[in-house]
């Protein structure tokens, strides 16, 4: 698998992006490719192991380790350094459907768990995931495969986010009638609307997918909510089954004094309204030109809200996260091949720093209230910072620093806290068991719900998490609603 000695022969190397004080003046896809040559070298620094851990897709502290869709990794490391482009992009689109997203937006727990990554740097798979399928698409391997046969067999997939669009791809490939409906103008969910551009570009790589699955027979339908424009009983009617993909949409609130000033939101209306004025080509409702902003909130969402911020034209970004600062390297507590919890500059701390010559992230802080001015807009935030320590039941909590609180200027405040779960009013409608966290209640693997022909895969069955997880999920709910359908089933 590559060349056997390639990991004692050469460094990690990635790509340069483009220069911070350049990408953030447009809201193109900032990551550069890397020359094929040097792609090569990096492939070969994939070991021949033993059992690669990199696509065992296990959950180890409640943390991906290794790839969730099982790629086959050290295969098409070995088609890459060989030269063989064309028979590596097969073996990708064997467990993934759309791996130009992953490529660009997966946090990689691959690369967690990279055996090389025991004493050395890991492998730059994501970055060679990216490339196999970006030179496909480029040299033309990346055509429309519709099925041979229908079975005539009808499928209702609600929401067109990382999960839909899988199981969409896989019940189609299996010959079914699919209908993707979409409560949003534009289809892709998550992917069109919570990700920013220049993560992930829309015309050029979602919509180009969405285009490929029309060609193959999808039908998708947008502005369209089940349960309000089409009634759940029309759904159940006229379809044989029902995949439920809708996510989980309902952001975490900050409910502090001075939440209802004016300037206050949440990251999805930020940046959901930024993508759709974008693609509108009109001035986005929300803006942060001009404005100190503070961002609430660590992870990539947050990142997102920051680097959406700096294109704006905001004079400055303080980013407040309630969590310590990681360390730079593996803590003894969190051995390989757990996911590294080490700290992370993404892109937007590092445009933050190149433009206002600081990382915008404030550690152990939170915010206590929120002022306003006499017209009702907030002009400053209190923070505090925290300490965690363990209350009278043993758990962890945030506690105030004594004589710690400051007063910061805040012209927009956006709140990157995370998801609490799906919107509840399409489960209501169709009286499906809930979980105690408010997620569709099935089982992994099985993705059954209590109403018989109606399933539940993605964010809104297993709480907020990764892309990748949706992936899993929505081929998984595929597989099973083709053995519901058919009695037996050939999807993996």
């Amino acid at each position: 698998m590559g060349k056997p000695t390639g990991f004692l022969e050469y460094l990690r190397e990635l790509p340069l992006d483009r220069p911070a004080l350049e990408r953030i003046k447009d809201w193109n896809e900032f990551h550069e490719h890397m020359d094929p040559k040097d792609l090569r070298t990096q492939a070969a620094r994939c070991m021949d192991c033993g059992i690669p851990y990199c696509h065992t897709g296990m959950l180890i502290s409640g943390m991906a380790s290794g790839c969730p869709i099982h790629n086959l990794i050290p295969e098409w490391n070995d088609l890459v350094y060989r030269g063989l482009w064309r028979e590596a992009l097969e073996r990708l689109h064997k467990t993934n459907n759309f791996p130009d997203f992953t490529g660009r937006v997966c946090p990689a727990p691959c690369e967690g768990s990279c055996t090389v990554g025991l004493n050395d740097a890991p492998v730059t798979i994501k970055n060679i995931e990216v490339s196999i399928i970006d030179k496909g698409w480029e040299e033309g391997w990346v055509t429309p495969q519709p099925p041979t046969v229908r079975t005539g067999k009808k499928v209702a997939v609600v929401g067109s986010g990382p999960a839909g669009l899988c199981a969409a791809a896989q019940l189609n490939k299996a010959g079914h009638t699919v209908t993707v409906f979409e409560r949003a103008d534009r289809p892709g969910g998550l992917l069109m609307y919570g990700i920013p551009n220049m993560k992930l570009d829309k015309e050029q790589v979602v919509l180009r997918r969405v285009k490929q699955l029309e060609a193959e027979g999808v039908t998708f339908v947008c502005n369209t909510e089940v349960g309000k424009t089409v009634s759940v009983e029309k759904l159940k009617a006229g379809f044989d089954a029902v995949a439920l993909c809708t996510g989980a949409t309902l952001g975490r609130d900050l409910p502090i004094e001075g939440r209802d000033l004016k300037g206050i939101h949440l990251a999805m209306e930020f940046l959901t309204a930024n993508t759709k004025a974008l693609l509108d080509k009109a001035p986005a409702p929300i803006s942060a030109e001009g404005k100190h902003v503070i961002v609430i909130g660590g992870g990539d969402t947050g990142t997102d809200c920051v680097g959406t911020s700096i294109r704006h034209g905001a004079v400055s970004v303080t980013q407040v996260e309630i969590m310590p600062k990681p360390p730079l390297e593996r803590a003894a507590n969190n051995p390989w091949p757990e996911w590294p919890k080490v700290l992370k500059t993404d892109y937007g701390q590092e445009e933050a720093a190149a433009k206002f010559g600081a990382d915008p992230r404030i550690f152990l802080t939170t915010a206590k209230r929120f002022m306003g001015d006499e017209c009702g807009n907030v002009k400053e935030v209190h923070l505090v910072q925290i300490e965690w320590a363990k209350n009278e039941k043993g758990q962890f909590v945030p506690q105030e620093v004594a004589g710690s609180d400051q007063i910061v200027r805040a012209d927009l405040v956006l709140l990157a806290l995370g998801f609490l779960g799906p919107d509840q009013a399409l489960p209501e409608a169709l009286k499906l068991e809930r979980d105690p966290r408010s997620n569709i209640k099935a089982e992994f693997e099985k993705y059954t719900t209590n109403l018989p022909g109606v399933f539940a895969a993605g964010d809104c069955r297993r709480g907020q998490s990764l892309v990748v997880w949706a992936f899993n999920e929505g081929r998984g709910v595929a597989r099973e609603i083709d053995r519901y359908l058919m009695g037996a089933t050939d999807l993996p």
